[in-house]
């Protein structure tokens, strides 16, 4: 071989494992990373009179990700393959990336709309937004994941800057115990998923989801229960961030301690996350062991929609912060929910994981708006009670209505249909893999539930009641009715202070009510879903 050809095979090595990167496919989590980048630098060298800047351009950055997703839906679209195997690649686009990472960017979107007016007055503006667009950039990263690797540094970006954000309220003891516990016990749930992900490897040789499924399909049997053990322990990280029992004691702690925003934006994206990645690593990875992870995933399911249930049952009208404690424990007994198709489809493979897509879809809408209507109750009653929102028609109409059809949509309740035909989907999904005994828990789980949300929707339409003892104007607005200790707790008082509602509040509360009525209108939009393939 003379020199000349010599030095053209090597270029022609070299060339062959050179990345070509789709940097079309993998916009929406760059551009909110770099905005988040963006948004650090920039509130170095803002004034403090113009840090709302900083919140209208996440708000931008946000948008745009969202936009970047139009031009992906015309075909699935792969980068970072391996050049020996072009099959094995690390970032997928395909219909389940795109709806999973409309949802996570759609709700962060919603939640800097709610947070527009916290981060003028009560929350550092820089940190904030920082925090948030970095943990939705991980987020929007996780459905496109395709190797475990990926897959665990998309999950930690999603979920680190979540800590912080918990903390964020400085000087607050409920706000740092409710980080504390939410990192101590996120950290634990990470590492025995690190050291599952570390064993399946170890039975496999690889970290794609792909070629794992094939490995594991004929592991050798001196290996089996290795394989077995990660296919376990790696569920476990996941099933945390889901909030799935036994993982679930962290949720109403967090919730009351972290700021309304931060609470909604767990509440979905945070779920969106971990059912995502739960998907991925038992429909794609280990299929070969869903009578591992099937039969597991049902028991959970079971498990988590009656203790969560039962829990936001159990909450006291009247006591502190009642009304974000329900909507935690009720967002446990929706994860349950939400767990039930995953299951089914390690008992069939018809069973369609689209139907956790779907409800997915439902719950993140209606859910958001539930927080955005509590995060304008909060602005005069702080405490958050259940027995606050008495009297809510009276006073503010759209909000009252609002909050009562997300409550009868969570509930599956006419004129609620788009909640009615997600239960049935999923009803149908267990029914159909052969969990008849699952199905009949959730038909269980739906009955309690209708008593709870029921009965806060009854109380917004309820007739206020004058306090025994009225406080004059000047006490009202210090808190009056809502301090601890007054006379007359969770009642409206003779002459309530009317506060404004800021301009993002209400264009968050319009927004979601917009989205669950279209849903409602049309559920085709949400449960075609449940009828494709989206893989």
């Amino acid at each position: 071989m003379t020199v000349a050809a010599a030095s053209a095979a090597s270029v022609t090595g070299a060339a062959s494992v050179v990345q070509s990167v789709d940097w079309l496919a993998i916009a929406p989590p760059v551009i909110t990373a770099s905005v988040a980048l963006i948004v650090l630098v920039a509130d170095l060298f803002l004034p403090q009179k113009h840090k709302p800047l900083l919140g209208r351009l996440a708000i931008a950055g946000l948008g745009a990700a969202l936009l970047l997703l139009i031009p992906l839906h015309k075909s699935t679209r792969s980068t970072f393959c391996l050049t020996t195997n072009p099959e094995a690649c690390s970032y997928t686009v395909d219909r389940f990336t795109l709806v999973i990472q409309f949802l996570v960017l759609g709700g962060a979107l919603i939640t800097a709309l709610l947070s527009m007016t916290e981060t003028e007055e009560k929350l550092p503006a820089g940190e904030f937004w920082f925090l948030l667009l970095s943990s939705a950039a991980g987020a929007a990263l996780l459905p496109a994941s395709r190797d475990l690797a990926t897959l665990v540094v998309a999950l930690e970006v999603a979920s680190l800057p979540a800590f912080a954000l918990v903390g964020l309220k400085r000087g607050d003891r409920l706000s740092s115990e409710a980080a504390l516990k939410f990192f101590l016990s996120s950290v634990t749930a990470t590492a025995v998923m690190l050291l599952g992900v570390s064993f399946v490897y170890a039975a496999t040789g690889t970290l794609h989801l792909t070629e794992i499924a094939n490995r594991l399909a004929d592991v050798p049997y001196q290996l089996d229960t290795v394989a077995q053990t990660g296919v376990a322990l790696t569920l476990v990280g996941f099933a945390f961030k889901t909030a799935a029992v036994p993982f679930h004691f962290w949720v109403p702690d967090t919730y009351v301690g972290a700021p309304l925003p931060v609470a909604a934006y767990l509440s979905v994206v945070g779920k969106a996350v971990g059912f995502s990645g739960l998907i991925l690593v038992t429909v794609i990875a280990f299929p070969a062991y869903a009578d591992v992870w099937g039969p597991a995933l049902a028991v959970v399911a079971a498990l988590t929609m009656t203790i969560g249930n039962v829990g936001a049952l159990r909450q006291s009208a009247t006591r502190a912060y009642s009304a974000i404690r329900l909507l935690a424990w009720s967002s446990v007994g929706q994860a349950g929910y939400l767990l039930v198709p995953i299951a089914a489809a390690g008992y069939s493979s018809d069973a369609q994981v689209g139907a956790t897509v779907a409800y997915a879809l439902m719950y993140a809408v209606v859910n958001l708006g539930a927080f955005a209507v509590a995060a304008l109750v909060a602005r005069t009653k702080p405490l958050n009670r259940i027995a606050d929102y008495r009297g809510l028609y009276a006073e503010r109409p759209f909000a009252a209505l609002t909050l009562g059809f997300f409550l009868l949509c969570l509930a599956g309740l006419p004129p609620g249909i788009i909640g009615l035909f997600a239960k049935v989907t999923v009803f149908s999904a267990a029914v159909d893999a052969g969990l008849g005994w699952l199905a009949v828990v959730m038909a269980f789980n739906v009955v309690i539930a209708l008593y709870y949300y029921l009965r806060w929707t009854a109380v917004l339409f309820r007739a206020p009641e004058e306090a025994e003892a009225a406080p004059t104007e000047a006490a009202s607005s210090e808190g009056g009715a809502d301090a601890p200790g007054t006379g007359a707790v969770g009642v409206l008082t003779a002459r309530p202070v009317r506060v404004a509602i800021p301009a993002p509040l209400t264009l968050a509360i319009a927004l979601t009510a917009l989205a669950a009525v279209a849903l409602s209108v049309m559920p085709q939009i949400a449960l075609h879903f449940a009828s494709i393939s989206l893989f």
